[in-house]
């Protein structure tokens, strides 16, 4: 029976993590659950689960959650010492890193540093302080499994694992995209999209701010950096190939000639449950793929149209505080879209003005990197009016 800590429970992945352990009782006990604002639904998620413990971002938001629990079960926390002590804490087998952004890079940290298998859904974490998060990871015996679907779909065709790509005859990593909801949106059009319009994605149920970050294609870039971290990858040695069903997750080119991929129906259970049971295999409640319903596409991403992957490229091939620099100024310009600050094709000039802006030092730190990333959403902030309608 393993002890499970979903951070970031509320959210898609979060739930989704849910909804396997609730196939599996006889494998998985919840230990931990966590939410930013959402207490009803986090009450709702403890009745039902019966977790030790449950953290909420706010002291004052202690209340508000016993008030809504029916269980008696569960010990109710609030802040970041306490996400941290919940994904650290010795009664737990196995973290999921859900939370979303920047917020998500202490506790997963916090995890990993006393060597707990981590399913790694903040992709963040390693964006920011890629090289610092892998050191912890070796040295401190974690093991490490990534949940999003191209990064688990890579780590099930490498021939054992994370290990280095030449080892194991590689040649390639091709990294698919769906594209996003405006695909084939023309420049004039792309002016024009609201934040309703940009968060219905055409394949994957998502959260908002994940879900602008694939309109855009930043998702992909940020995917992009965080696979070269987890696959000691060079960024040469990653393709990215927009594929709109979304069916083909990603394929890994051998020095032989052969390509593998892993397919499979656009459902985040599919590889949280493989994380979850690895090296074993358990159900997921995905239904089964039929591929004669699909015709297979695909095409090269257009960066002249969606720069922020260009943007992601240049921060991680400039290294240092770059990439951190990037995330938080996305994270800035993509909330003032949501509100309607400034208008979607605004959002990489934001990202681009701050790159520029800002000098860029080796991140040699965790203060480093966090006093980085501060800078940065005070640069973006202060870009703001200058792109506003």
């Amino acid at each position: 029976m393993q002890g499970i800590t979903v951070l970031g429970a509320t959210g898609s992945i979060g739930l989704s993590t849910l909804d396997v352990i609730g196939r599996h009782p006889d494998r998985y006990e919840v230990f931990a659950l966590t939410a930013h604002s959402r207490i009803d639904e986090l009450a709702a998620l403890c009745d039902r689960f019966n977790p030790r413990y449950a953290v909420v971002r706010c002291p004052d938001d202690i209340a508000r959650l016993q008030a809504r629990l029916t269980t008696r079960a569960t010990e109710v926390l609030a802040g970041q010492d306490a996400l941290e002590a919940v994904a650290s804490h010795s009664d737990c087998d196995t973290v999921m890193a859900a939370i979303v952004g920047a917020a998500g890079l202490l506790p997963t940290l916090a995890a990993v540093r006393a060597g707990k298998r981590v399913l790694l859904a903040n992709k963040e974490a390693l964006v920011m302080a890629g090289a610092l998060f892998m050191e912890a990871v070796r040295g401190h015996g974690a093991t490490l499994l990534p949940i999003d679907s191209e990064h688990n779909a890579i780590f099930q065709c490498l021939p054992s694992g994370m290990a280095g790509l030449e080892r194991g005859g590689v040649e390639k990593i091709l990294l698919t995209a769906s594209g996003g909801p405006f695909r084939t949106f023309t420049p004039a059009q792309l002016a024009d999209v609201t934040p309703d319009q940009a968060c219905k994605h055409p394949n994957w149920s998502m959260g908002r701010k994940i879900s602008v970050d694939s309109a855009t294609l930043m998702n992909k870039g940020l995917e992009f950096i965080e696979a070269c971290w987890l696959f000691d990858a060079r960024p040469d040695q990653i393709e990215i190939l927009v594929h709109p069903q979304s069916i083909i997750h990603s394929l890994v080119q051998y020095v032989d000639g052969s390509t593998l991929a892993q397919l499979g129906n656009p459902d985040m259970r599919t590889p949280i449950a493989h994380a979850l049971a690895w090296p074993e295999r358990i159900a997921a409640g995905v239904p089964r793929l039929d591929l004669t319903r699909h015709a297979l596409d695909f095409q090269a991403p257009d960066e002249a149209r969606f720069p922020c992957l260009r943007l992601a490229r240049q921060a991680m091939s400039a290294g240092g505080t770059a990439p951190a620099v990037l995330n938080a100024a996305n994270e800035v310009a993509v909330a003032a879209f949501l509100e309607g600050e400034i208008p979607f094709t605004a959002i990489p000039g934001v990202i681009d003005r701050v790159l520029t802006q800002l000098p860029m030092s080796q991140a040699a730190n965790l203060d480093t990197i966090l006093d980085a990333d501060r800078a940065a959403r005070e640069a973006a902030r202060a870009s703001l009016p200058l792109c506003r309608k």
